[in-house]
């Protein structure tokens, strides 16, 4: 499930549904921010300038089903990324 908030930030910042999708389905990496949601992120080459773009998908995991609360790309993949220890 996807709220409005989530929907009109995905459209408004330009990338469709399949990416957010593909971005929760066949993620990287998994973040726990707090009891009940998570980050899904995804390192994807995007644009005509095949730039590497991290895509993060927030999402509520306490409801069924998971709910998208918003969804964005940054460039500042090292801010976000985090290392496996």
């Amino acid at each position: 499930m996807i709220t409005p908030h989530a929907l009109a930030a995905i459209e408004r910042r330009g990338f469709g549904l399949p990416l957010v999708e593909s971005a929760i389905r066949d993620r990287d990496q998994q973040i726990e921010l707090r009891a009940g949601r998570v980050v899904r992120q995804s390192k994807r080459v995007l644009g005509p300038g095949a730039r590497v773009y991290l895509v993060r998908v927030v999402l509520d995991v306490d409801r069924s089903p998971a709910v998208v609360v918003t969804a964005y790309r940054t460039t500042k993949i090292a801010k976000y990324w985090r290392s496996e220890s």
